[in-house]
């Protein structure tokens, strides 16, 4: 195939499938935590990572790890004691991890606002060897993290107070969501870039959820999903030249949407044999309740008597 004979396109497709893989699959428990855009901030706060990265000369993946994680710990901690400031103080540390990538990449010897446009909507071209090794070893990281514990994550993600109870050291799990969140987003920059990763964390989940009952089930589908809308937008990308990230969300909005409505009318039947079976319920309950009760032979000497 003509696309497998470009060098460029080989890591791009590896790291399409790496980040197929790993987005959803920390995703599900952010969607769990009813915490959806949580990697959209972690995106803006990753900026700074990036800008930073090419005013000191250094890999600007390795050093948007290191922010991301720093700026999700921070954001975990806010939302843990915040309180009711808690929005307010999330809210600028999105801004200024935004506006700090802006300035400090045009402060850069060799930067520009070219450069953070590939980081921010994603490029196939500037996937190089060296990002290709930094994004495995990161996405190794998220699935050792998301299959090795995800009983503990499962149970921290619906409720809390009952994984406290049970033992479970729900701090430090909060924490481990937040940063393989933060990890997941340095991975997926790179092909769907910072200011759409978050989309491809949720909706490949989202539908999912569509069509399955099972958390594990949903995992898994949610996964394959997110594989496939990466890599055939990937390919689209290549072949049509258009923008990768983009081309990548739209058609995983494209499965939900094919799944929603392929889902509809299998809710729509279960819905109706509910009804029908809590209707066919409460008619013999109340049948039950209409019945007289057998009169006693005192009775009847009771009434005469009087």
């Amino acid at each position: 195939m003509e696309i497998l004979e470009t060098a460029f396109m080989q890591r791009a497709l590896i790291a399409a499938v790496l980040v197929g893989i790993t987005a959803p699959a920390v995703g599900i428990y952010l969607v769990q935590r009813r915490q959806a855009l949580m990697g959209d901030g972690i995106g803006h706060v990753a900026m700074t990572g990036v800008g930073l990265g090419f005013l000191l000369s250094w890999s600007p993946i390795w050093m948007a790890t290191l922010v991301s994680v720093a700026g999700a710990i921070t954001m975990e901690l806010i939302r843990a004691y915040g309180r009711a400031r808690g929005d307010i103080a999330l809210a600028m540390l999105f801004y200024g991890g935004m506006a700090g990538g802006v300035l400090l990449i045009n402060l850069a010897p060799n930067g520009s606002n070219a450069n953070l446009s590939t980081y921010l909507f994603g490029s196939l071209s500037t996937v190089s060897p060296s990002d290709v090794t930094a994004i495995s070893l990161l996405a190794a990281f998220v699935m050792l993290v998301t299959v090795g514990l995800r009983r503990q994550l499962f149970a921290i993600s619906q409720d809390e107070e009952f994984a406290r109870v049970t033992g479970l050291p729900v701090r430090t799990l909060n924490l481990l969501i937040a940063v393989t969140a933060a990890v997941t987003v340095t991975v997926a920059m790179r092909v769907v870039g910072l200011l759409l990763v978050s989309a491809l964390m949720v909706v490949p989940v989202a539908a999912a959820q569509q069509i399955t009952r099972s958390f594990a089930v949903t995992f898994v589908l949610a996964v394959v999903i997110g594989t496939g809308v990466t890599l055939a937008g990937t390919v689209t990308s290549y072949y049509q030249d258009v923008p990768p990230g983009a081309t990548i969300v739209l058609i995983a909005i494209g499965v939900f949407v094919l799944l929603t409505a392929l889902a509809a009318p299998v809710a729509g039947r279960r819905a109706r044999a509910l009804r029908a079976s809590e209707a066919a319920a409460g008619a013999a309950d109340g049948a039950t309740m209409d019945v007289p009760a057998a009169r006693r032979p005192s009775d009847e000497v009771d009434e005469v008597t009087v």
